[in-house]
């Protein structure tokens, strides 16, 4: 069973992600936002399953430095997808897809090994 894990590669937590994956032997490929940006079809499909708000990471610095206006137009999901695929680093990290097509957001462990132990 292979993932993928989508993010950025120099983020502390995706560091501990590719770290934990590794150490348990868990096969995966990395989608780096900085070298393939993330298309409105992929954007969709992931708020389609977590919700826009859950998808944006307002605690980085990309999200603080935005205008009031690209604020309000994040809380649009067609307006969001336009910004999110320019602004790739405002995506919540890491996004991990496994094959049944579930996803896990950020570093989360006990979800990993609990659907890798199923």
């Amino acid at each position: 069973m292979k993932l993928f894990v989508y993010g950025i590669k120099n983020c502390n937590t995706m560091k501990k992600t590719f770290d934990f994956l590794n150490e348990e032997g868990i096969a995966y490929e990395f989608i780096d936002y900085k070298k393939t940006a993330p298309n409105t079809g992929l954007l969709k499909k992931f708020i389609g399953q977590v919700g826009l708000e859950s998808l944006i990471n307002k605690r980085g610095t990309t999200f603080k430095k935005l205008s009031d206006t690209e604020k309000m137009a994040l809380e649009d999901k067609d307006s969001a997808v336009g910004i999110l695929t320019k602004k790739s680093s405002m995506i919540k990290r890491p996004i991990i897809e496994f094959p049944d097509g579930e996803l896990v957001l950020g570093f989360e462990p006990n979800q990993i090994k609990n659907k890798f132990n199923h």
